[in-house]
């Protein structure tokens, strides 16, 4: 399995499935991250937290955590 988290910066990803429950899941999905979506990450801070990504043509900052519940083909 593969997630936004093991994105390369400068690649662009298709969301597959959003992993987790409850208000994580309700977050994330908030954000116009949903199943079938492209996401392109365009920066990681130093210790990989966080993770800058362009979503709908918004740019967006998700959490390290977060991006490991995203997973992507």
């Amino acid at each position: 399995m593969s997630t936004l988290r093991d994105v390369a910066v400068g690649s662009t990803a298709k969301v597959k499935k959003i992993h987790g429950e409850g208000a994580v899941k309700r977050r994330i999905m908030d954000m116009g991250i949903t199943k079938g979506v492209e996401v392109a990450v365009r920066k990681v801070a130093p210790l990989g937290d966080p993770i800058e990504i362009t979503v709908r043509g918004y740019e967006l900052s998700l959490r390290k955590a977060d991006a490991e519940s995203i997973e992507v083909e």
